[in-house]
């Protein structure tokens, strides 16, 4: 029998304190989000029946401040991270509470990104082989495409957070890839900072997912942690995909974000093309045509969530099958691509989810009709 490595086992004990520090945060701060006002009400396209505490992003910050702080040696790198993601927090919290105009939180966003970049040394500068060349180095463009990249992903994460339970879902497993991929390349620092990240998602998820004991969310994670964990995945995605001592291609990065980055880059396209801000907000979001398809919230975030994984471990086994990188970096943009002309007409995109639910549930039903042969 395989002993489990040091390293591994502080991984395991990281990603229990985390959730377990996740879920006392917000016991804690839910009595509290009241009197400050840190609550969501129904109205417009909200779907929640009563008003609701948005302190997930509070609670997987503090837990992730707390066990990167207890049982971590803090490098310049690591102190970048949490003066970044503290004003991410602070800036969503503002904006669950106040509604800041977009730019505000834009710019606040940006200036994360340079705190990574001038303060924890972090930034892309290569972006694999493209077109037939080994490495694509960005030169001067290494700064603004990590910043173009960044906000990518938050904005991404922040557009998926419609349904109790999916964008916390996506973003556990996206981590939770980022942590195999890295464990796989050696890079033990690495993976046991992501197991922090992924337990406080872990213990967020608790209380936000339905459950037979839970029928709604009790908490939402709020701007802030949409904010928190958009940046989280982009900064792990970095230091797994920028690191040569470890190295691990970038094209498999989009990847482990597939159906939140595919949704947001189709939506952003379509609303440019129509002449509307990118930041309008409507019901064209790839949830909101899965419930439309008559998908319960529950059903859609497993699809969502499976979906994301299986396309991220298929990116992975493909690689690891020595296929052409260019090609994925192509499949990735057919993807986008199927996806705007599926979405361009939303009877139609509607038509296929429903579909696909029915296929679902056929596969899901026909081994009980075996049985009962």
């Amino acid at each position: 029998m395989a002993i489990i490595s040091t390293s591994a086992e502080r991984a395991i004990v990281e990603f229990g304190l985390s959730a377990l520090i996740s879920v006392l945060l917000l016991w804690v701060l839910h009595p509290i989000a009241r009197k400050f006002g840190l609550l969501d009400h129904p109205s417009g396209r909200k779907d929640h029946d009563e008003p609701t505490a948005t302190i997930g992003g509070l609670a997987m910050a503090g837990a992730i401040f707390v066990v990167m702080g207890s049982f971590m040696a803090l490098s310049p790198a690591s102190v970048a991270f949490m003066f970044a993601t503290g004003l991410l927090v602070l800036i969503g919290v503002l904006d669950d509470r106040y509604d800041l105009r977009w730019w505000f939180r834009m710019s606040a966003q940006c200036i994360a990104v340079l705190v990574m970049v001038y303060g924890g040394g972090l930034r892309i500068e290569h972006v694999g082989p493209l077109l037939g060349v080994e490495s694509t180095g960005l030169g001067v463009l290494s700064v603004p495409f990590t910043m173009f990249a960044t906000v990518g992903v938050i904005n991404a994460i922040n557009m998926t957070d419609g349904v109790d339970g999916l964008a916390g879902s996506i973003s556990l497993a996206a981590l939770c890839m980022l942590d195999a991929a890295a464990i796989y390349s050696g890079n033990d620092v690495l993976a046991e900072r992501l197991a922090v990240f992924a337990g406080a998602v872990f213990g967020f998820l608790l209380m936000n997912m339905r459950f037979p004991w839970q029928p709604r969310a009790r908490v939402f994670m709020g701007d802030a942690g949409s904010a928190l964990l958009g940046f989280t995945i982009a900064w792990g995605s970095f230091r797994l995909t920028q690191n040569w001592s470890h190295p691990v291609t970038p094209i498999l990065a989009p990847w482990l974000l597939a159906t939140p980055l595919i949704d947001c880059v189709s939506l952003t396209a379509r609303r440019l093309s129509r002449g509307q801000s990118p930041f309008r907000a409507d019901r064209g979001h790839m949830h909101h045509l899965l419930l439309d398809a008559g998908f319960t919230p529950t059903q859609l975030t497993v699809t969502l969530t499976s979906i994301n994984l299986l396309l991220g471990l298929g990116a992975a086994i493909a690689l690891k099958l020595k296929l052409p990188q260019p090609l994925l970096v192509l499949g990735f943009v057919a993807l986008c691509l199927w996806y705007f002309w599926l979405t361009a007409r939303r009877e139609r995109a509607v038509a296929a989810f429903a579909r696909l639910g029915r296929l679902l549930t056929w596969l899901r039903l026909k081994p009980r009709s075996d049985a009962h042969a």
